[in-house]
């Protein structure tokens, strides 16, 4: 998927997002809010979006999870069942640290929240650390960003990033 003038990075943020509409676990519980009260029983994105919005713009949600009213609660771990950015563009990823440039790796330091200024260490680090991150053609996504995580850590100027 080849687009210009950078079109390709946002198509690969916003395609990644994708997947949390369908399978996250939403904040203060599945039942959480009026949205969802109103189009109780309805399935598809639709009813989904026009539930959520209803949630976000009224911020019924958040005072029920304060208050523990309109069927939210926080006593319950929040859950993500969509796949990770990195996990989805492994591939062009990999090539990135290998040249030490790309939207790939571009993309993964925005959603590590690398600041524009140290966006070239991270370039840097990973790529003088190919070997490190791609120790084998099966790696996992989770492998590697234990990887990235742990260089990161080790780095004065990535530490601040590092989980």
């Amino acid at each position: 998927m080849k687009l210009p003038n950078g079109k390709k990075l946002v198509g690969v943020i916003a395609l990644s997002t994708l997947p949390s509409l369908a399978f996250a676990e939403a904040a203060g519980g599945p039942n959480c809010g009026w949205g969802n009260m109103l189009f109780e029983g309805q399935s598809g994105l639709g009813s989904h979006l026009i539930a959520t919005l209803t949630n976000g713009t009224s911020g019924n949600a958040t005072f029920g999870m304060t208050s523990g009213t309109n069927g939210c609660a926080t006593d319950g771990n929040l859950t993500y069942g969509g796949t990770s950015l990195l996990a989805q563009i492994m591939d062009e990823f990999s090539e990135d640290v290998a040249r030490g440039h790309g939207d790939a790796l571009d993309a993964m330091a925005v959603t590590l929240g690398i600041a524009a200024q140290d966006r070239a260490s991270f370039a840097r680090v990973t790529h003088e650390n190919f070997d490190t991150l791609f120790p084998n053609e099966n790696v996992t996504a989770e492998q590697v960003m234990a990887s990235i995580n742990s260089l990161m850590k080790n780095d004065q100027q990535l530490s601040k990033y590092a989980a």
